[in-house]
């Protein structure tokens, strides 16, 4: 008798349990398999990188090379057979980066290794030669700020974590032009350096009227030159920059489609950015995300695998200096978010991945989890809180979940924004799994039968 009524209490348990993520690793095993293998097998993925990169060379919006690269990207999806191939029209901003130089005069006369930050005003036509106050951080700015006036600022800030150094690229300028300086220098934001200046986007402040140049120094010239100043010698540099912002020109979001064979209308997005910065040829940031989504895609077209859903892969224009191609995409397609089931964004490089980071409910959360389990082959498995990117922001902030491709990025600050950005830096068997990880976790999430749950109207996103 206590046997018969086990049964059923068993019954009940399992009932209430949540089948439904605790079934994905297994009903999806197969599926996932063939992809990650077919993922692995060569290095078209890599090819197709170096080609994009070396065909067309940086990219910074605005530029010919840009518009010629989406024009060959869009040529190459339409032989691949990917289905509504498109431009979608965006306009962007044009920074001209001119002659540039900065020349060391007392106590010694060097070239130092720098690049202009990206959206700064030039220098007056014969330079600025001005003598350096060297701070390491704001807080010693504001301390010192009668010294400022006058002088070139150089913030020589050690690089700790991304989000917290590149602070003093983008607000240099601003700062450093309150306390009445005429110039702004920044230590490269770098993780490591060989001499090799980084460049990035900068900012003027609008409650500042004063525009000053800026402009980001090697590590190396850096920390030089704050040595030669706690020595109590006097700094001089003559600092020369031709750049420029011209009128806006047109640019466009490219896109390709898997579309699904019973809710073509739901979508999976996801993608890159197409631009880069006008150093190096953007390999790793990010010509590397967007073929790894397009190869994603061409993959599982030609392994047959049709998904419920609609699969989209965008790469997204002017991430670098504007991000109108996030933000034309969010008003673009506004009507129609409430269908976007999950946005994936890569742009952290295409080095060996190790998950995804999530961000949207606990109910989709779990369900992302399960399908993470099926990549724990390749060792990419791993699903953390709290994930997305720059280009899916703006319908992230609109409701749609959204998720980054966590990849291990111990060398990405070593060449991000500099002319060490190239493809040789990128491993073709690394890429080939990142290919395989988007692939698989686009794919399950486009053939649920039920689509990925969203957190009530209202709740905070996690």
């Amino acid at each position: 008798m206590p046997t018969v009524r086990l049964i059923p209490c068993l019954a009940l348990l399992l009932a209430a349990a949540p089948v439904h993520a605790q079934a994905i690793g297994q009903r999806y095993q197969e599926t996932a398999v063939r992809i990650i293998e077919a993922a692995v097998a060569d290095s078209a993925a890599w090819g197709r990188i170096a080609e994009l990169t070396d065909r067309f060379g940086p990219r910074l919006s605005g530029s010919e090379s840009l518009e010629r690269a989406i024009d060959w990207i869009m040529d190459q999806m339409r032989r691949d057979s990917l289905e509504n191939v498109r431009g979608e029209p965006v306009m962007v901003p044009r920074w001209v980066r001119g002659e540039e130089s900065a020349e060391l005069v007392s106590p010694r006369r060097a070239r130092l290794a720098m690049l202009g930050l990206g959206g700064s005003v030039g220098t007056p036509r014969g330079g600025i030669t001005a003598e350096v106050m060297v701070v390491g951080s704001r807080e010693e700015l504001r301390r010192r700020a009668p010294e400022a006036r006058g002088r070139i600022v150089l913030f020589d800030v050690p690089f700790t974590s991304y989000g917290a150094t590149v602070q003093y690229r983008l607000n240099a300028a601003a700062w450093a032009a309150e306390v009445g300086a005429v110039a702004a220098l920044i230590r490269s934001v770098a993780s490591y350096s060989i001499r090799s200046p980084h460049t990035g986007a900068m900012r003027y402040d609008s409650g500042v009227t004063r525009q000053i140049p800026a402009a980001a120094l090697s590590v190396e010239d850096a920390a030089m030159l704050h040595r030669m100043a706690d020595r109590g010698e006097r700094v001089v540099i003559r600092l020369v920059m031709g750049a420029r912002t011209l009128p806006e020109v047109p640019s466009r979001n490219v896109i390709g489609e898997l579309v699904g064979r019973e809710l073509p209308e739901e979508v999976v997005v996801m993608g890159g950015h197409i631009d880069s910065w006008d150093v190096g040829t953007g390999a790793m940031d990010d010509a590397g995300g967007v073929v790894a989504a397009w190869e994603a895609l061409r993959l599982l077209r030609r392994l047959g695998l049709r998904p419920r859903r609609t699969i989209r892969v965008v790469g997204w224009t002017n991430e670098e200096n504007g991000l109108r191609g996030a933000t034309a995409y969010r008003d673009r397609y506004a009507a129609a978010l409430d269908n976007h089931v999950l946005a994936i964004e890569s742009d952290g490089g295409v080095f060996s991945p190790t998950g995804f980071g999530f961000s949207g409910s606990d109910s989709a959360f779990a369900i992302v989890t399960e399908i993470g389990s099926l990549l724990e082959r390749i060792g990419a498995g791993r699903i953390t809180r709290g994930g997305g990117g720059a280009d899916i922001g703006p319908i992230m902030a609109r409701g749609v979940p959204g998720m980054g491709l966590s990849v291990d990025g111990s060398r990405y600050f070593w060449f991000h924004h500099s002319e060490g950005d190239t493809v040789d830096k990128l491993d073709p068997a690394e890429v080939a799994r990142c290919v395989a990880a988007l692939a698989v976790m686009a794919w399950v999430v486009a053939e649920l039968p039920e689509r990925l749950p969203r957190a009530a109207p209202g709740a905070q996103d996690r």
